[in-house]
């Protein structure tokens, strides 16, 4: 870390001018920063979005965006959480826009006005949209960061453009939400006169837009939503994924939060040197953590924290973890190990493990707790049952692909953006079908491609609205109340059907949980809330690993344990032949599929307002008996 500010030097004068002095880094020019292949590709996708010629994305689109990288340059979008890396800011403000674009596709806007209004003003709200989330965390470099110039001077980012070598670092004790109130001071630094004015000239897509720049998202409307959504799914990509496979992606993000996650399962839940039954035991030179309950509430810790992109398959997490540096490899290379812990009272018993150096845990080693008295002997080799086991999702059932909660692909954010939406058919759910139904293929409409608009032959400065498509799968206006975190005493609560109402209550009010999307668990249909099974159930039991030795004792599936403790809440609608089980059609641009799932008698167990229906899904004549 360079000491900021401790002496004050002159501009260097025998440089030459394709260098920077040691330490700093030389502005780019916006054309260089957006050159790389992987800018590119998602400038093309952006374009794709808006169905104008090029002369006039050029005025509404490139040119804000050009402006844009010329101010944030190579800083990074966070310091050690997503985008942490140089020109981390800059990646994050495409992909968020390509993101936003994406979803803005299955919005008729604005909600409430008729088709002839939309069609007007379809334009001036991609576009509200896109500078929405461009600008959303512009702030971040006005208060997060100290940014000194080659000449002693400091920068801020309302002085323009940096025009000489510079360098950074975060500041001490900066407010965590600060950024969003000071977007304010510098989004005419990226938009111009013209735009403003003409967004000035749409009043409710002009005062969206105002609310988001403002930090003030709960009166942002759809447009709050829609960033919100594209900034969760940017941040996935970042965190989320292969680590060998992601393009830049910088290793100690997802490290960090992995770390955290194992740091605070060890402080707080986690037992280890018991007589018999035990989490993990202590050496004198490792750790060794079951792989399994170390994979399962590792996972299920994060994802109770917002944080998405975890893989949902334990093996992909344990190769993410020796990625990492985490896990230990064993002699071949692999991360599990075999081993048979013997207790000094003569139990023994062989476990797969996950070995990791207790330093890693424990800076001091005095904080350590007291070392295993008995031994932990290392098998010869790992077979690959041993893996397939220390991987499986449940070690009492064969290793399955869950498809419970969709993490990015571990390719890069150009896959996840085009299959956003499911842009393949989904693969048949390999979970054990629910009692009352045979399990069905859950595959949700994609939404179409918006098309493009043929160059135009006259230039104009505004352009011409664009025709009204229609929406892929709407998805309805938050509710009026307040988001309100679950209680602590609430989150740590034993698993019970009241305690799943609470965490999906809690999971949809703060978008953990998307109703409507086309992969989600939770929709609006016939005036009411339906609940698709059994992915509902699955999610709540990954998220509450303590479902699964409940389950067990009943000899069922952690999901049906659950679906049977939500049925006993009586809170659902049944069919008048007496199933519990809805069937829902659902109909898309090429294709019609069906769900199943539960209907609740009340929408209010989740909602303050009534919500408009998924057009969508239909229940089918079947289900009306």
């Amino acid at each position: 870390m360079f000491r900021l500010f401790s002496k004050k030097s002159a501009a260097p004068t025998s440089a030459p001018p394709d260098t920077a002095p040691r330490g700093f880094t030389r502005p780019a020019s916006a054309p260089a920063l957006l050159s790389t292949q992987r800018r590119q590709m998602l400038l093309e996708h952006i374009w794709q979005r808006t169905s104008l010629s090029r002369t006039q994305f050029a005025l509404l689109y490139r040119q804000p965006l050009e402006r844009y990288a010329a101010l944030v340059q190579e800083l990074p979008a966070s310091e050690s959480h997503h985008h942490a890396y140089p020109g981390g800011m800059l990646d994050h403000g495409l992909e968020i826009v390509a993101y936003a674009l994406k979803l803005r596709q299955s919005r008729l806007l604005p909600v409430g006005t008729t088709p002839e209004d939309q069609a007007a003003q379809a334009e001036v709200w991609t576009a509200a949209t896109a500078y929405a989330a461009l600008l959303h965390d512009l702030g971040k470099i006005a208060v997060d960061l100290d940014v000194e110039l080659a000449d002693g001077l400091t920068w801020h980012p309302w002085h323009g453009p940096l025009n000489q070598p510079y360098r950074f670092r975060y500041r001490e004790g900066r407010a965590y939400r600060l950024h969003s109130a000071a977007t304010g001071l510098l989004y005419t630094q990226v938009l111009d006169n013209p735009i403003l004015d003409w967004l000035s000239n749409h009043h409710e897509a002009w005062s969206s837009l105002l609310y988001v720049l403002a930090g003030q998202y709960e009166h942002a409307g759809v447009l709050g939503e829609l960033v919100v959504q594209a900034d969760q799914a940017s941040v996935a990509q970042a965190l989320g994924g292969d680590p060998s496979k992601a393009l830049a992606a910088p290793k100690h993000a997802l490290q960090r939060k992995l770390l955290e996650g194992l740091r605070y399962l060890l402080k707080h839940e986690f037992k280890l040197n018991q007589p018999q039954a035990s989490d993990g035991w202590l050496t004198q030179d490792a750790l060794w953590l079951v792989s399994k309950t170390v994979s399962d509430k590792l996972r299920a810790h994060l994802l109770s924290q917002g944080i998405e992109g975890i893989p949902s398959s334990n093996t992909a997490l344990f190769t993410i973890l020796q990625d990492h540096g985490m896990a230990q490899p064993t002699t071949d290379g692999k991360a599990i190990w075999k081993a048979t812990v013997t207790g000094d009272n003569g139990w023994s018993h062989t476990f797969t493990f996950l070995q990791l150096a207790p330093a890693l845990i424990w800076d001091d080693a005095t904080q350590r707790p007291p070392l295993f008295a008995g031994t932990v002997v290392v098998e010869a080799m790992v077979t690959e049952d041993d893996t397939a086991m220390a991987g499986a999702t449940d070690a009492r059932l064969p290793p399955t692909t869950p498809t419970v909660v969709p993490t990015p692909a571990p390719a890069d954010a150009i896959t996840d953006l085009l299959n956003l939406f499911g842009a393949a058919p989904e693969p048949a759910n390999t979970d054990a079908p629910a009692p009352e139904q045979e399990q069905p293929q859950r595959v949700i409409p994609k939404a179409p491609p918006r098309a493009t608009q043929a160059p135009a032959t006259k230039p104009t400065a505004m352009p011409l609205p664009a025709p009204a498509v229609p929406p892929a799968l709407p998805t309805p206006p938050s509710p009026a109340t307040e988001p309100q975190p679950l209680h602590a005493a609430a989150a740590s609560a034993p698993p019970s059907g009241k305690h799943f109402i609470a965490w999906l209550r809690h999971a949809v009010q703060n978008h953990k949980l998307v109703i409507n999307d086309a992969k989600a668990l939770v929709h609006t249909v016939a005036d009411t809330v339906y609940l698709v099974s059994p992915g509902i159930f699955q999610r709540y039991a990954q998220e509450h690993p303590r479902v699964a030795a409940l389950a067990k004792e009943q000899q069922l599936h952690d999901w049906q344990w659950m679906q049977k403790q939500f049925e006993k809440l009586q809170i659902h609608r049944k069919q008048a032949n007496g199933l519990n089980i809805w069937t829902c059609e659902v109909t898309g641009p090429r294709k019609s599929r069906r769900l199943h799932g539960y209907l609740l008698h009340e929408p209010s167990v989740l909602f303050g307002e009534p919500q408009t229906n998924n057009p969508y899904l239909t229940l089918t004549p079947s289900s009306f008996g």
